[in-house]
């Protein structure tokens, strides 16, 4: 099956050498006779720019989401090893993966539309969530940058309304209304799981070195996000493979051409242009 659009060489041209995180001169050279000013990394100065806008604030929202998400994780997960049966096991496995896929879909939708409308100059949005998504395409790296907190904070905030709906259900239903809705139970937790470690997953796929042998097993067998297949994202104007937990979804998505349809439509509707703010930062060269 063909995994993109893109030829290999344009792939490696137009996005940055990871294996090199603090220069691309490997890559200028490779591709054009004069250095030039990084298109990438920490001494792009809009990456400099955006990094300084991390604040106390926004630190103190991350830390109370991951250890809140955390608490309800492990309440949700000894519940359900207490109620699960083994004749509903088959139906709880389908519906996880069901899961797993609506997380896939729901990362790209969410990274699509953060990467591609909206300003970082708008309120509380635009420093807060829009920031760290302009951040990653003129500095990729910056992710393996971060720690646990900075990284999972605003995806693991998403996963507390669902598993503290899980949590409330299964301390006010019956057994009987338990066992009944085990399926739907299943594919809320596993989804939920997806969408709070996406950006753990997104983290790995930028990191190619001293990962656990764990994770590099589920990388290559295409279980997370792998490497290479994320690479194909950082091709300016990063406009496709916006799905970042699994990454299952991305090539049907580009082949029906999915996200350039729904910029169509947006940009006919509304007259706004897409990227138009990544592309602002991006310039900020020197």
């Amino acid at each position: 099956m063909k995994m993109s659009l893109k030829s290999y060489q344009e792939i490696m041209k137009n996005s940055m050498l990871e294996e090199d995180p603090n220069g691309n001169s490997e890559l200028e050279q490779t591709f054009t006779s004069t250095k030039k000013s990084p298109r990438w990394g920490p001494q792009h100065k809009g990456a400099q720019e955006l990094a300084k806008l991390y604040g106390p604030g926004k630190r103190l929202q991350e830390i109370i989401c991951v250890y809140t998400c955390i608490t309800l994780m492990i309440i949700d997960l000894i519940l359900i090893l207490k109620h699960i049966h083994f004749e509903r096991l088959s139906v709880a496995c389908m519906s996880a993966i069901c899961g797993i896929i609506t997380a896939d879909f729901g990362s790209g939708l969410v990274h699509w539309a953060a990467d591609t409308w909206g300003s970082v100059e708008l309120p509380v949005i635009g420093k807060n969530f829009l920031r760290p998504f302009r951040e990653h395409h003129l500095d990729p790296t910056s992710i393996t940058r971060h720690d646990f907190i900075e990284t999972n904070g605003d995806n693991f905030m998403v996963s507390i309304p669902i598993l503290g709906f899980l949590a409330y259900s299964f301390n006010t239903k019956s057994p009987q209304d338990i066992q009944q809705d085990f399926g739907w139970i299943s594919y809320l937790f596993l989804c939920s799981i997806f969408v709070a470690m996406t950006n753990q997953i997104h983290k790995w796929s930028h990191t190619y070195w001293g990962l656990p042998r764990w994770v590099l097993f589920l990388q290559q067998y295409h279980i997370v996000l792998p490497r290479k297949h994320h690479r194909i994202h950082h091709v300016a104007p990063h406009e496709t493979y916006f799905c970042i937990t699994t990454g299952w979804l991305n090539w049907p998505l580009e082949k029906i051409r999915f996200w350039p349809t729904l910029e169509a439509v947006i940009e006919y509707s509304t007259g706004c242009k897409a990227r138009d703010d990544d592309l602002k930062w991006a310039k900020k060269m020197t």
